[in-house]
């Protein structure tokens, strides 16, 4: 594949539904803990922000806001070390709004390891015009 094949494929609006794809990896850094030793659930909140809204911004073909945090749940603390993988997976498309779903996997333990599931949100995020006005998600072409 060709880089501008492979561009066009990443910017491709044509987003299946169902469809589940790692949007973001990161390692939180001793600067992300809390006075626990845990990673700070707001360092790890605006992480599952910007992962969620790779999936919307590609179908928006443009500006978008954070409009809901429908759900997030914690399920487990995040430690220094851990390797973060977010994926996200659009449940709705709406005339303005897109709505995701974001899970988020911690490899832990070289030695050992482990994956488990740290944390889950859904998110919604609207298309905004240039002046932050609500406006049509494009639809694919039939």
């Amino acid at each position: 594949m060709t880089l501008p094949e492979a561009a066009g494929r990443l910017l491709s609006p044509e987003i299946l539904p169902d469809q589940r794809e790692l949007v973001l990896r990161v390692m939180p850094l001793p600067s992300d803990v809390n006075a626990n030793g845990d990673i700070f659930g707001g360092w790890l909140m605006a992480q599952v922000d910007m992962a969620g809204a790779v999936l919307p911004y590609r179908i928006a073909r443009g500006r978008i806001a954070t409009v809901a945090v429908n759900e997030f749940l914690f399920k487990q603390p995040v430690s220094i070390g851990d390797l973060l993988s977010f994926y996200a997976r659009v449940e709705r498309v709406g005339n303005t709004s897109i709505t995701v779903h974001v899970e988020v996997f911690a490899e832990r333990n070289p030695v050992n390891p482990q994956v488990v599931k740290v944390t889950e949100a859904r998110i919604t995020y609207v298309a905004i015009d240039k002046d932050g006005k609500p406006r049509a998600v494009p639809r694919p072409e039939a």
